[in-house]
């Protein structure tokens, strides 16, 4: 039986329940956040029993597991969240990889192919020590891969990434996850370039690809074998609920259960709105939370002839075999 490593260790990819495949625990701005929020606005013990409380409800209304893409860039501490992970029935799985719109991050701008000093990707062998010996001096490894095409002009460092994250998967077997834009058609690229490095497709969830509402698009990309991230319930900004349910009953009617996710994007504190950013949060995207999905969209998906089946798929079936055993290669990446 395949097996995928979590925070607390590897268990059986059966085992996952009803997972959410989006969501962050905290996002934080690493350097602003360490030189001016500890110490002042952030209260380190305060944050963890608030995760802590709100990871221990999202297991009591049904959700077992959360995949966390919180990695370089986004202010990833694997020691905090192990501290909550080891306080909560709730699986976590994270993540390695780098996430940038644009520039690179300093360590990397100088190394690697067609850089100054040349040589081979560094960041395939910092993503790859991450999954098969551990993430910062811990025995916590990572179960996938993440990175950001927000662009459709790709800066040549964000395609560094994507074209090491691709190769890093293509070494190790594990899957992906890229953020997309949805209004630039950015999973048109990721797919593109995924296919030029051999990856498989079958391993890939395009991220956000439910900010969008064009099923040609949406299609197209799962004709590819991908799997569609409707990822972003709550973020009414970018898509409204009824809106996102309503493109996902189309897709269901049309067979493509079996290529969908869900999730939130959310998380227990991001400090991207300043120090008080859950307040914020909550007065602007009062959906954007962990239970949104549980006690709104399921039945909204329910109403709308969404099949019991058809949900497990989205929430329980998908997710095992994104996480599961290694499947066959194929490197067109024809997928169906």
């Amino acid at each position: 039986m395949a097996e995928v490593n979590t925070v607390r260790g590897a268990i059986d990819v059966d085992d996952l329940g009803p997972t959410l495949m989006h969501e962050h625990v905290f996002v934080l701005t690493q350097e602003h956040f360490e030189n001016f929020g500890v110490g002042q606005w952030w209260d380190e013990r305060a944050r963890v029993e608030q995760a802590v409380d709100k990871l221990r409800h999202l297991y009591s209304i049904g959700i077992h597991t959360i995949v966390d893409p919180t990695v370089i860039g986004l202010g990833r501490d694997i020691h905090r969240i192990r501290s909550i992970a080891g306080e909560v029935p709730v699986n976590i799985i994270v993540a390695t990889g780098v996430y940038t719109y644009g520039d690179l991050p300093f360590t990397y701008t100088l190394r690697g192919p067609g850089t100054t000093l040349g040589g081979d990707e560094p960041m395939i062998d910092d993503f790859t020590h991450d999954i098969t010996d551990g993430i910062a001096g811990t025995d916590t490894r990572a179960a996938f891969l993440k990175c950001a095409v927000e662009h459709a002009d790709m800066s040549a460092g964000v395609e560094r990434v994507l074209r090491a994250v691709a190769q890093t998967h293509r070494n190790t077997g594990v899957p992906m996850t890229v953020h997309t834009n949805s209004n630039e058609r950015t999973g048109r690229i990721v797919v593109d370039v995924l296919r030029q490095e051999g990856a498989d497709l079958r391993k890939l969830v395009v991220g956000h690809a439910g900010d969008s509402n064009d099923l040609d698009y949406l299609m197209e990309l799962a004709d590819t074998g991908a799997i569609l991230g409707m990822d972003r319930f709550g973020l009414d900004v970018y898509n409204p609920t009824a809106d996102r349910v309503g493109t996902i009953v189309a897709l269901c009617e049309r067979g493509y259960s079996d290529r969908i996710v869900l999730s939130h994007d959310a998380s227990c504190f991001i400090d991207w709105f300043g120090p008080n950013s859950d307040t914020v949060v909550e007065a602007v995207l009062p959906n954007w939370n962990y239970e949104h999905i549980s006690n709104d969209v399921l039945p909204a998906l329910r109403e709308g002839g969404v099949s019991d089946h058809q949900i497990s798929e989205m929430l329980v079936g998908n997710p095992a075999r994104y996480f599961g055993a290694e499947v066959a290669a194929d490197p067109t990446g024809a997928g169906r």
